[in-house]
């Protein structure tokens, strides 16, 4: 009896390979583990087993080639000429690869170089400089991913449809890399992978939705576009959407389509063109459009686009395909942007008919005929349609166009001379050459536009003789002129602009604030208002009582308001401190010096018999915003009883105790802060310009006579004067408190120098 198993194919490959690694074991006589190449061992067999090993592992390693061998015995000569399936992307994990690879294990979950991520992969510097400027005209969608992001894995397939459709009709799509780029995801407030936004127009919307599709991504845009850039057309407003050139300038194309909804690429185009065209749909096969399709012969069949300029009856461009391509509708737009005789509307209009061209021999003119804003003046402007039509120069080098005067007064004026320009610049023609943005050459048409029909022929002719000769390389235009920016006259006015920020806004926050993030905000403002508005009721039923009250007083004869009693008038207010200035005396001694509190300082004036009134006074207005500071006390000092005293306390200072010959006159107006406890004193006199940064304790104090002098004649305090002009600087009694209020706010900013005694003298 014979007992047969089953093995999996895997478990077998597993099985084989185990076997290799006992055989690869088992040759190390032969084949060294420690030195296993064959260049580095010196045995002669040692070559051969190692490439039969080799070959014996790239057989099993394959399960083609094993397959091959079990059922035909063929081990192929040239294996790598075979193309083998690439598993690189998985990064698998196999047990014996360190072995025979010798590099490691790996999990490989980077997006590649040729990753449909990394192929539209940008930076900051690219979405602020390239992305925003663009989104003008051609709108983004930009998605962020990351390495480590499971869901951006799974998404890569969906994403790859993405492109390939919006890249197909000319949308613009990007990825960044949010590990790689924080600072763009900081700024959009991105915190889940994989996100996407939408960029128009400079502005971001980001895709709320769970789910992220082809066809979700593609209606999400489709709504982000401006209200009406498409008109849905039908057989009764389609005439009012083909005349409305009058009024915006600009020509009209129209969408046919076989579907209801407008197509994204539709939307592109339009969008892309907005600034010159303006667009429309026709839904094909409904009543209500069929006169339109049969007026202008558009097949059922088939997607359709025509484009018109001031002829309605008849586009001046058509093109039918079963699905037109989007670059095919850009080309035909293009080609076809400008009416007959645009208008001179706004400054792009004018860089774009008559851009600047510096060389006389390629430049560009620009052939205006001045009109009013009048119904009346139409037959002039058909007169030069006409012309330019059947009768102008077929040359890119000329444009013809119109301008309204009176809304482009200063173009106008900046054309008009006198001698040189015509008496009335309305109804005649000018030709210009812009020479750069500013500067332009102008020619005036001898006569005006005249349409009278024996007048109109020889008006033609002198135009087209003028252009023929303009148009000669070497001839240029007579007059020099400086123009400014053409007034826009398509511009919103200022009602609309607010009302489309606030859209704006609206649909912003509808976009970016999450129903958790708007209640609060929604109970700021309920609660801001609620305040406002009950502060307001409640000073209006204030106001309501007071007339109540005053209606009484009248009603009884009394007067309102009321007078206060005589008593209540006599009471004082008690809120308002007192300065005190102590004199500083052998009975206050204790209290204003030796027992003062921690923290606490005396502020002392010195002064004498003669100065004490003029001087004290003064003091009381310099120290009375003090008042309420209780760790500070006020006094001041009478020289001619305690000199003594103050030059015991000058001389603790002094590097060498000597003895110091002081005039008192000279001390008058000194003000010390005294620190009781901590012993030391600040010092401020007229004549000390104290370098209150700080300085050493050598000229510190040198004003009243600190360093050493050899002139023993005169006091220490007057070996120092200040010198003016070469002479000695006179002090007034009344200018020697006059850097006090300084001094003080250096003192209680803590930067005044400050000398240590060792103790307070004592006062007899």
């Amino acid at each position: 009896m014979v007992a047969v198993y089953s093995i999996n194919p895997k478990s077998m490959e597993r099985l084989l390979r185990l076997i290799i690694f006992i055989a690869f074991i088992a040759l190390n006589p032969i084949l060294s583990l420690d030195n296993p190449h064959p260049d580095k061992n010196k045995d002669v067999e040692a070559e051969s087993k190692f490439i039969e090993i080799n070959e014996a592992y790239e057989l099993l390693s394959d399960p083609e080639r094993r397959r091959d061998y079990d059922q035909h015995g063929i081990t192929e000569n040239f294996p790598h000429s075979r193309q083998k399936p690439d598993y690189s992307s998985f990064g698998r994990f196999e047990p014996f690869d360190s072995v025979f690879k010798g590099d490691g294990f790996h999990f490989n979950f980077n997006f590649n170089e040729g990753s449909a991520y990394h192929k539209h992969s940008i930076t900051y510097k690219a979405y602020d400089s390239n992305i925003l400027p663009n989104s003008v005209k051609t709108p983004y969608l930009i998605l962020f991913y990351s390495d480590w992001c499971l869901m951006c894995m799974q998404l890569e397939p969906v994403w790859k449809r993405i492109v390939e459709e919006l890249d197909a009709i000319g949308m613009g799509v990007a990825t960044v890399h949010a590990e790689h780029e924080r600072l763009l995801v900081k700024k959009m407030g991105i915190s889940t992978l994989p996100y996407l936004i939408f960029v128009l127009d400079g502005r971001v919307t980001h895709f709320r939705d769970s789910q992220i599709s082809v066809n979700k991504v593609v209606e999400f845009c489709k709504k982000k576009f401006p209200f009406k850039l498409i008109t849905t057309l039908n057989n009764d407003n389609v005439d009012d959407f083909l005349n409305g050139w009058v009024y915006d300038n600009r020509v009209r194309i129209i969408f046919f389509g076989r579907q209801a909804t407008i197509r994204l690429r539709y939307y592109l185009v339009a969008f892309h063109h907005k600034e010159r065209v303006a667009a429309g749909y026709v839904t094909l096969g409904l009543a209500e459009n069929e006169f339109i399709r049969i007026k202008y012969g558009v097949s059922l069949n088939s997607e359709s686009l025509l484009v018109f300029n001031e002829n309605s009856r008849m586009p001046v461009a058509s093109l039918s395909m079963l699905d037109i391509p989007a670059p095919t509708m850009h080309d035909v737009i293009n080609a076809n942007k400008f009416l007959i005789l645009p208008r001179l509307s706004s400054q792009s209009m004018f860089d774009q008919l008559c851009p600047p061209e510096s060389s006389r021999s390629r430049k560009r003119l620009c052939v205006i005929l001045i009109t009013a804003d009048n119904p009346d003046h139409e037959v002039y402007r058909n007169a030069m349609r006409d012309y330019t039509q059947n009768y102008a120069p077929k040359s890119d080098r000329v444009h013809f166009a119109y301008i309204f005067e009176e809304k482009q007064k200063s173009f106008v004026n900046a054309l008009t001379q006198e001698g040189i320009s015509p008496e009335t610049t309305t109804l005649h023609v000018v030709i210009i050459w812009r020479k750069d943005l500013k500067n332009l050459k102008y020619e005036w048409l001898d006569s005006d536009w005249n349409i009278d029909e024996d007048k109109i022929n020889s008006t033609q002719e002198t135009l087209r003789t003028t252009l023929h000769r303009l148009l000669q390389s070497k001839e240029q235009l007579s007059y020099d002129a400086v123009v400014q920016e053409l007034v826009d006259e398509h511009a919103q006015s200022i009602l609309m602009r607010i009302l489309m920020k606030l859209f704006i806004l609206a649909e912003f926050l509808q976009d970016n604030i999450t129903r958790e993030e708007a209640l609060p905000i929604i109970s700021v403002i309920f609660t801001v208002a609620f305040i406002v508005g009950g502060g307001y009721i409640m000073s209006y039923l204030v106001k309501l009582e007071e007339e109540t009250i005053k209606k009484q007083y009248q009603a009884e004869g009394k007067e309102y308001p009321p007078k206060k009693n005589a008593n209540k008038e006599t009471k004082t207010r008690t809120s308002d401190v007192v300065l005190r200035i102590h004199e500083l005396k052998g009975e206050t001694y204790n209290a204003l010096i030796r027992l003062l509190k921690p923290g606490c300082r005396t502020i002392l004036l010195l002064v004498d018999a003669d100065s004490k009134d003029v001087l004290v006074s003064k003091y009381h207005k310099i120290v009375y915003p003090y008042r309420k500071n209780k760790t500070l006390l006020f006094g001041y000092l009478m020289l001619e009883k305690y000199l003594e005293w103050y030059k015991r306390l000058l001389i603790q200072t002094l590097p060498e105790p000597r003895d110091l010959n002081i005039n008192p006159k000279n001390c008058i107006g000194t003000v010390l802060s005294l620190n009781g406890l901590r012993h030391y004193f600040c010092m401020y006199h007229a004549k000390h310009q104290e370098n209150y940064r700080g300085h050493g304790p050598k000229d510190a104090g040198s004003f009243i006579g600190f360093e050493d002098s050899s002139d023993s004649e005169t006091s220490d305090v007057e070996a120092v004067r200040h010198m003016q002009d070469g002479k000695p600087k006179m002090l007034l009694v009344d200018n020697l408190l006059d850097g006090l209020p300084n001094w003080l706010d250096r003192l209680f900013e803590g930067t005044t120098q400050r000398y240590y005694i060792k103790f307070w003298p004592i006062m007899k």
